[in-house]
């Protein structure tokens, strides 16, 4: 279940995972089976190709991508959703959710 994004943020995601961008979406989350997780960062992208050389690229296995059409997305929980944010530079995004 997801909280705390605004509509205007997830069309925006939408808009730029349709047009084959890597796009980035973080929201509250709750996940049972991740009871530390309170976040999660989709990473989208509609070309999954691209999806998937930017999932090698950071290290991630690319086998967990979500093939939902028309929104594939990768999801980031945890350490490795903070280093990424970092690496991208998405401090807006850390700053929201205290991270």
């Amino acid at each position: 279940m997801a909280f705390g994004i605004k509509r205007e943020e997830l069309l925006l995601w939408k808009e730029r995972v349709g047009r084959g961008e890597i796009a980035f979406l973080t929201h509250y989350w709750f996940e049972p089976r991740f009871p530390d997780c309170r976040t999660v960062t989709k990473v989208g992208c509609s070309d999954v190709k691209r999806l998937s050389d930017w999932c090698l690229d950071n290290g991630l296995n690319p086998k967990y991508i979500h093939h939902r059409q028309p929104f594939p997305h990768f999801d980031l929980i945890g350490p490795k959703q903070r280093e990424i944010l970092r690496k991208e530079r998405l401090w807006d995004q850390l700053a929201k959710f205290g991270m």
